[in-house]
């Protein structure tokens, strides 16, 4: 759509990178956010591993915009050394293939404790992450999700106001995850988020596609649009009922959940749809 970048996790659409391809060039995505890679995530290639899955994406039109990582998933109390280690190889990779961004997230708090007891703690192994990219031309950019420091909108806030350099990715459906009522997050957030992640879910959390839950979504994209935002990944996460299909008998449809899909490719397409059906309501 002409006013955004669309962008997906295509590993939602399939595990290899052939599939990927196919998934976004039929979808009319140029923009893939890389996570995984065959069976492997994306933080586990080499990086003349990544330049050639990059080659066979810009061969067919595709651009590598944020490397989706799994930095910062790890438990706050958890060996931080092997793990800055990882984020310098990630680095790496991401200035081999072009990438804008590094998604990363602010480490996991351990159950039944409170998050502000390792604010601290969270905010240095932060700062590291952003002294090792200085000089890199990446982003690094913060993501909210369930159980982590910044869950709720008031922690991202201060991740972002204590380290200016680190941008945000804004997940609306891991808000809902949280209890985190999506539009006051926005309000709280805006002025740092980079790009968006489009994923909604239902007030119990269940994720369905774009403008069919909670997440506020369409309202939160024309905010987006007016401060000159971009970029949106799909991230589908939409529930795949992979035996559907063995219940059809003729021209019956077996109902089992309106927002159940019989092939990671058919949730794909369902999420890509839901996106653009809102773009074009705008």
């Amino acid at each position: 759509m002409d006013s955004f970048k669309l962008c997906a996790f295509a590993d939602e659409a399939g595990a290899e990178i052939d599939e990927q391809i196919k998934a976004l060039k039929e979808n009319g995505i140029a923009f893939l956010e890389v996570r995984g890679v065959g069976n492997k995530n994306i933080s586990a290639l080499t990086v003349h591993e990544a330049r050639e899955v990059n080659k066979r994406l810009n061969d067919n039109g595709i651009s590598i915009w944020s490397i989706g990582s799994p930095i910062g998933k790890i438990g706050i109390k958890d060996d931080f050394s092997p793990h800055l280690d990882l984020f310098k190889h990630i680095i790496e990779m991401a200035v081999a293939v072009n990438a804008a961004c590094i998604r990363l997230f602010s480490f996991f708090i351990p159950s039944g404790e409170n998050p502000e007891a390792f604010r601290d703690e969270v905010m240095e192994k932060l700062s590291k992450f952003c002294e090792a990219a200085k000089g890199s031309g990446v982003n690094l950019c913060h993501e909210n999700e369930k159980g982590i420091y910044g869950d709720i909108a008031a922690r991202c806030l201060e991740i972002h106001k204590y380290i200016p350099d680190l941008k945000g990715v804004f997940d609306p459906a891991n808000f809902i995850q949280s209890g985190q009522d999506t539009i006051e997050a926005w309000e709280l957030l805006s002025p740092y988020v980079k790009y968006m992640h489009i994923k909604d879910a239902k007030p119990d959390g269940t994720v369905v596609p774009a403008g069919k839950g909670v997440g506020n979504i369409p309202e939160i994209l024309k905010k987006f649009r007016a401060q000159g935002g971009e970029v949106l990944t799909l991230e589908p996460h939409l529930k795949v009922f992979s035996g559907l299909n063995a219940l059809e008998q003729g021209h019956e449809r077996s109902v089992i959940d309106e927002n159940a899909f019989p092939s990671q490719r058919a949730a794909f397409d369902a999420a890509v749809s839901a996106l653009n059906n809102i773009i074009r309501g705008m």
